[in-house]
Order: C-alpha cells, then sequence, then structure tokens
C-alpha cells in the first residue's frame, strides 16, 4: 500500500487535525473531556487510520481502514454541526471546516472506489 504520506487524503487530514486542535483549544472548559475531546479524537482517527492500512498486508484491508477513515470524517462533521449550533464556532468558520470535511469525505470515497476496481480486474 505504500507510504500513508504519498496521499493526498492523508495529507489534508492531517492539516485538518491541526486545525480542529486549534479551534477546540478555545472551546468552553466544560467541553474539556466531552465535545472537545470528541472532536479531536474524531479528527485524529481519519489520518492515522490511513496510515494503520497502510500498513496492512492487503488491498482489502487498506479499504477496510479507509472505511473507518470516512466514519470518522462523518462523525467529526456532526459535530461540527453540534459545536456550531452551541454557538461554539463562527459561521464563517463552521462553513469552511465543514467543506474541508466534505472534501476529504469524497477523497476517501474515490481512493476506496479505485482501489476496489483494481481488485476486480
Amino acid at each position: 500500500m505504500g507510504n500513508y504520506k504519498n496521499y493526498k487524503v492523508w495529507e489534508k487530514s492531517h492539516q485538518l487535525v491541526l486545525r480542529v486542535y486549534s479551534l477546540t483549544k478555545v472551546f468552553p472548559k466544560s467541553e474539556q473531556y466531552n465535545l472537545t475531546s470528541q472532536m479531536n479524537r474524531a479528527s485524529v482517527s481519519i489520518p492515522t487510520n490511513i496510515a494503520e492500512g497502510c500498513g496492512r498486508e492487503t488491498q482489502k484491508e487498506f479499504i477496510r481502514f479507509l472505511y473507518i477513515a470516512s466514519g470518522s470524517a462523518h462523525e467529526l462533521d456532526y459535530l461540527f454541526l453540534l459545536a456550531n449550533d452551541l454557538g461554539y464556532i463562527e459561521s464563517e468558520i463552521f462553513k469552511k471546516i465543514v467543506s474541508e470535511i466534505d472534501e476529504i469525505k469524497k477523497m476517501l470515497a474515490a481512493l476506496i472506489n479505485t482501489i476496489k476496481n483494481s481488485l476486480n480486474n
């Protein structure tokens, strides 16, 4: 599967983690072990699962970890919706970060499809 750092989706998701940590740093202290922790963990799960999948022996295993990464991206999407509705982030920041998450979800889906197609040929 190669070096995970060579995947554009890994790079984008790594940059997303850095932004999420920066944004959640200013959340209320009461959310430190709740929403803040959940958002940080969901964001970290995306590039982590891409990296772990690259270390697996088969393409099918890699795909499984890409699906897990995609699930974490969907989870993070909802958590940002919640943070926005609770007033923890500004509307413009919310729109930008959700757009980044959507792009990562699309990239993961495309990568999964590419690998699946290569297995069928």
